[in-house]
């Protein structure tokens, strides 16, 4: 049990969020509920229930939590339900086929053109998406992971310590999760063509849990 993430999950039930059980362990609940709080600028339910989010983020909310093993055919049969995928999550990296799902089904006319479109598992080809943004919520990052590889999600808010994103992506602890990544691996941020900009908004997030790094 992590004291830490006790008092997240506190503030997120006291907010009218449902993190689960206030049992300090960061599962699917918890994680589901700070994407939820985060859409909503953190303010309370209430107040301010927060009744939309980007589509394409939207779509990934329908899987937040799978499991590439626990829940490998629930979450293959996702994967190709935007008419291609790269495979096994279970066997091969599924970062980029996570975000190319979400964005093909939340934003069917959006293109991938180049390098991204060539091959859109390999997250650093992320970095040609749509059009360059500051980081704001919902845009897309990518990231180094090694002089070589890399790894993309969605921005959906920043720790109060300044130094991290929070992401919303696939492969992340082998599920789609939210979890922190440090600032200074950042390698590009990304907003779709066919979606007017957003303001730029970062929900801010107290750490419960180490940076993470190494997203495989």
């Amino acid at each position: 049990m992590s004291h830490g993430i006790y008092l997240v999950q506190q503030g997120l039930a006291e907010l009218g969020y449902d993190p689960g059980p206030l049992d300090g362990l960061y599962g699917p609940k918890t994680s589901a509920a700070i994407m939820a709080a985060g859409a909503n600028g953190f303010a309370p339910k209430t107040m301010q229930p927060a009744t939309y989010d980007l589509p394409w983020l939207a779509e990934g909310r329908k899987v937040m939590g799978l499991h590439e093993t626990r829940d490998n055919a629930e979450l293959r049969a996702w994967l190709k339900s935007d008419g291609k995928t790269l495979g096994d999550p279970d066997a091969l990296p599924w970062c980029g086929d996570f975000v190319e799902t979400c964005i093909k089904r939340g934003l069917p006319g959006e293109s991938l053109p180049g390098r991204v479109g060539e091959n859109p598992y390999f997250a650093r080809n992320w970095a040609s998406f749509g059009r360059d943004t500051v980081p704001t919520y919902g845009c897309v990052l990518v990231f180094e992971r090694g002089p070589n590889s890399g790894h993309v999600g969605f921005c959906v808010g920043e720790a109060t310590t300044g130094d991290a994103f929070m992401v919303f992506g696939g492969n992340q602890g082998d599920t789609v999760s939210v979890v922190p990544i440090a600032k200074s691996r950042m390698i590009a941020s990304r907003w779709p063509t066919t979606f007017p900009a957003r303001p730029i908004h970062l929900p801010r997030v107290t750490l419960a849990q180490a940076l993470s790094t190494n997203e495989a």
